[in-house]
């Protein structure tokens, strides 16, 4: 289960799928985990009525338990997507960027006018640039072989409009709050997802 949720969120019926097992099963397993306070849950943005389980990734001591370097099949370029390609996808694309030397783009199903001034100003907190990255349509950006991280709960549940299985980071959506608060606290997530999953891609790589 814990190596399910290596490098991405899943919903309970995704788990049960994934791993044959019995939804009372996984759910008294879920349990456990939760109490020992090795995943938590969320609720989805888009489809409120859906959960994600996700590893606590921001705890040195959970990292300690699951391993900090899970291994996942390798890409050349990895694209990140979220609905309106204003934050979080930018945040996470710039933060992958420095984790890895994989080649990184961002995009949207439905793409804003320009990146949001808060996402624009907590990379500037914390060292990293969005400049010279513009809005995209998803369409427009994605090739064949591109590993796809969705960051975005209302993207992943639509498939992100086109015929690709990607890999899910359940981040709240900073604009809602409009905050650097909460700026910053979904890029302090993605900064440790971002860690993990150019380890896990570039040991693939290396091995």
């Amino acid at each position: 289960m814990v190596d399910a949720l290596g490098v991405g969120d899943l919903s309970p019926g995704e788990l049960s799928g994934r791993l044959g097992m019995a939804s009372n099963l996984l759910a008294h397993h879920l349990k456990v985990l939760q109490a020992a306070g090795v995943v938590r849950r969320s609720r989805s943005e888009g489809d409120r009525r859906r959960t994600y389980v996700a590893l606590e990734l921001g705890d040195p001591a959970v990292l300690e338990v699951v391993g900090s370097r899970p291994m996942m099949p390798g890409a050349p370029r990895v694209v990140f997507v979220c609905t309106h390609n204003s934050a979080r996808s930018h945040l996470a694309r710039a933060a992958f960027e420095r984790a890895s030397g994989i080649p990184a783009a961002s995009a949207g199903t439905a793409p804003a006018s320009s990146v949001h001034p808060g996402a624009v100003d907590s990379a500037g907190r914390h060292g990293l640039d969005l400049s010279g990255h513009p809005t995209a349509h998803v369409a427009d950006v994605l090739r064949p072989d591109d590993l796809v991280v969705a960051v975005c709960d209302n993207a992943y549940e639509t498939s992100l409009g086109l015929d690709r299985t990607a890999v899910h980071w359940s981040v709240p959506d900073p604009v809602r709050t409009g905050t650097d608060a909460a700026f910053d606290a979904a890029l302090a997530q993605i900064l440790v997802r971002a860690d993990r999953l150019g380890h896990a891609l570039t040991d693939t790589q290396e091995s």
